[in-house]
């Protein structure tokens, strides 16, 4: 089947075409649309990771399957730089989050971190598991991060969710959001772990000597106040 690309900004440079027909086979992804067109312009592989994908007019995940006619675009980072949204089963690092938000023009840092807590609801907790619907989480904290670009002048946001197995002590949540004055950086970091916990579809297990339960919603973990936060600014 054939589908309709468009390309724009350093894409669009890296192509040399502002649009393209590709030949794909039925079931393709938006995600294998992508691979395929870095193989035949390699040069696009350095873009890649920052590259967001549209299909019809729409922001998708790589999941997305393309039909017949669709129209698919290639988005460069827009002007106010490039935000952080993802699912890991690697360690956090607020460090590593404040390397990926800081800026020239940021004068603070705010973040924000989920640490696994030994007590929940009068029980010893031994470890906690966590679960996702990947492709609905990530988009719903990019949705978390546009709402806050437009609330505050903050310049980016990244937002890191652990899934799988969890022991006391590990992080589960980091948050970063950086922005010219501390204000509005700690009230954006604030807002956005209030909006995950309400939005995005993450679930946890508490798992205890004698028994586990899977808990409705991360939310019931920030709402229990076992969740310790850490701010940092500059300026």
């Amino acid at each position: 089947m054939k589908i309709h690309m468009r390309l724009f900004a350093s894409a669009r440079e890296v192509v040399g075409k502002q649009e393209v027909i590709v030949d794909v086979p039925e079931g393709v992804t938006a995600a294998d649309l992508l691979t395929q067109l870095v193989a035949q312009y390699p040069d696009l592989r350095r873009l890649a990771p920052s590259l967001r994908l549209a299909v019809n007019h729409e922001y998708v995940e790589g999941g997305r399957r393309l039909a017949e006619g669709d129209e698919v675009a290639l988005i460069p980072p827009v002007s106010g730089g490039l935000d952080l949204f993802e699912l890991t089963e690697s360690p956090l690092s607020l460090d590593a989050m404040a390397r990926a938000v800081g800026q020239n023009t940021s004068g603070a840092i705010a973040s924000f971190l989920g640490v696994v807590r030994e007590f929940s609801r009068g029980r010893r907790v031994d470890h906690l598991e966590y679960d996702a619907y990947p492709e609905m989480a990530v988009a719903k904290m990019r949705q978390i991060g546009d709402e806050i670009h437009a609330r505050w002048p903050v310049d980016r946001v990244a937002m890191v969710h652990r899934v799988g197995r969890l022991t006391l002590g590990e992080a589960s949540v980091a948050i970063a959001v950086a922005s010219p004055h501390r204000q509005e950086a700690l009230q954006a970091c604030a807002y956005a772990i209030e909006r995950l916990k309400e939005i995005v579809p993450i679930w946890k297990k508490e798992v205890w000597a004698d028994g586990s339960e899977w808990i409705g919603s991360a939310m019931d973990e920030y709402q229990q106040g076992g969740e310790e936060s850490r701010g940092k600014g500059q300026g």
